[in-house]
């Protein structure tokens, strides 16, 4: 049974910093992309940033120089680094991975349980 576990959120006033982690547990062979999503109350689920296998990375918009992602293939574990914080990054960030747990098998997508951040002073 595959898990992905989340940790790091919590309340940080506007400017702060926090870094969510965000690590695959089971019979894991290999792990291809992996994300964050965060889910504003009343709002779309939405990408935050993604990062492959191989190390590169893609941000929303309203990430892209504050946030960072990071990967560490040898824990299957993702990590987002998130400065400059503003109220409008209030929401529950989920993680995603898509992995496969054999050589022959297929990737199938995971989400974690999320994360609650709360930017407020």
């Amino acid at each position: 049974q595959v898990q992905l576990v989340e940790s790091g959120g919590g309340l940080v006033q506007p400017g702060g910093s926090l870094r969510l982690s965000c690590a695959a547990s089971g019979i894991i062979f290999s792990t291809n992309a992996m994300a964050w999503y965060r889910q504003a109350p009343g709002k779309q689920r939405e990408l935050v940033a993604t990062i492959n296998s191989g190390g590169s990375t893609r941000y929303a918009d309203s990430a892209k120089g504050r946030f960072t992602i990071s990967r560490d293939n040898a824990k299957n574990t993702v990590y987002l680094e998130m400065n400059s914080l503003k109220p409008e990054d209030t929401a529950v960030y989920y993680c995603y991975a898509e992995l496969r747990t054999t050589s022959w098998g297929s990737f199938y997508v995971y989400w974690g349980q999320g994360t609650q951040v709360a930017v407020s002073s």
